[in-house]
């Protein structure tokens, strides 16, 4: 559950920002991709690996891996969001995030409090886990379908 990272700042050294601004273009498939980029700022793949980690650990970056295009591939993306009880909020949080089609859960200050996105391999299971999690929570699931696909290229100056 991401609690909208709230967490003081992380100190960036000019490697920490290099890398995290380098790696939003891509990375590449290679047979040691991660000594493919350390030999591009002059370290080995292990400190690569371990700055990664560090900046996962603070919070300075959420997660690090391939955006897959399910769409593409005959899946489903929807994005969801429910009226959560506060004093259920945890234990709701851990019934939802049990599926494994449940990705980007947030809380938010909303009366539609908690949001995520279902990600399933056909569109016909989006209701069927939807559904699900209706009959696990005892709570409604509100469906937001996407209606149209916009390409932001959205980059983050580190």
């Amino acid at each position: 559950m991401n609690r909208s990272h709230r967490t003081a700042s992380v100190a960036l050294d000019a490697l920490d920002r290099a890398i995290l601004n380098r790696l939003q273009d891509g990375f590449p498939l290679t047979p040691d991709p991660f000594a493919d980029v350390a030999r591009e700022f002059n370290c080995d793949a292990d400190e690569l690996v371990a700055r990664l980690k560090r900046l996962h650990a603070e919070n300075a970056i959420t997660r690090f891996g391939p955006f897959i295009d399910t769409v593409a591939m005959g899946g489903a993306f929807c994005l969801c969001a429910m009226a959560v009880p506060v004093d259920r909020f945890e234990r709701i949080t851990e019934i939802v995030n049990g599926f494994h089609q449940v990705a980007h859960n947030y809380e938010r200050d909303h009366k539609l409090n908690m949001w995520f996105v279902l990600g399933t391999a056909t569109p016909g299971e989006i209701d069927t886990v939807a559904d699900e999690i209706e009959q696990a929570t005892c709570l409604r699931v509100h469906r937001f379908p996407k209606l149209e696909e916009y390409f932001v290229g959205f980059r983050v100056a580190a």
